[in-house]
């Protein structure tokens, strides 16, 4: 009874590779025929804007926490109105997995994934994407998510300067 068992989980694999032999291959002539990946496909990072033209992206470092191989870097600022930006963010496409926890990550939608996987390159440090290689012009899958509206985040007034605010304390006073 084994030794049927062994037989047939020998000869079984030899049968199923005999039987794609004799099928056409499917075979995708890659420069002149483009794959079209599936829609939830995850390749290409990408930062988008708001529906108000500004950069989304508020340099809060969760994406590049979430980097398992720590490819994500930026710097952050602030404007004159009190909002926060990414003085600089860069990408090392060398390093990046395209695991896609950076965009999960992220809280104002900033880095999203687009189906775009031709990034490829001979030179290691052109696959290092600064910020005005990643921005792009649109506000990415979500038109209508503005950040700054949906969190109550008012940039009109300087940090401790609204009604319910207090401004800085100097902690030398709180010494006995």
């Amino acid at each position: 009874m084994g030794l049927w068992r062994d037989i047939k989980g020998t000869l079984q694999p030899f049968w199923i590779t005999l039987g794609y032999l004799f099928k056409k291959p499917v075979t995708i002539q890659y420069p002149e025929q483009k794959r079209i990946p599936p829609p939830r496909y995850r390749a290409r990072i990408v930062l988008t804007r708001d529906p108000d033209g500004n950069e989304r992206c508020v340099a809060c470092h969760l994406c590049s926490g979430a980097c398992p191989v720590d490819c994500i870097s930026m710097q952050a600022a602030e404007d004159e109105n009190g909002r926060r930006h990414a003085a600089w963010f860069r990408i090392n496409f060398a390093r990046c997995i395209f695991c896609g926890l950076c965009a999960e990550a992220c809280p104002t939608m900033a880095i999203q994934t687009t189906p775009d996987y031709e990034i490829c390159n001979r030179d290691v440090l052109k696959l290092v994407h600064e910020k005005e290689d990643l921005l792009i012009d649109g506000c990415g899958k979500d038109e209508e998510y503005d950040y700054y509206q949906h969190s109550g985040i008012g940039v009109a007034n300087q940090r401790g300067g609204n009604d319910d605010e207090y401004g800085p304390v100097d902690p030398k006073s709180l010494l006995p």
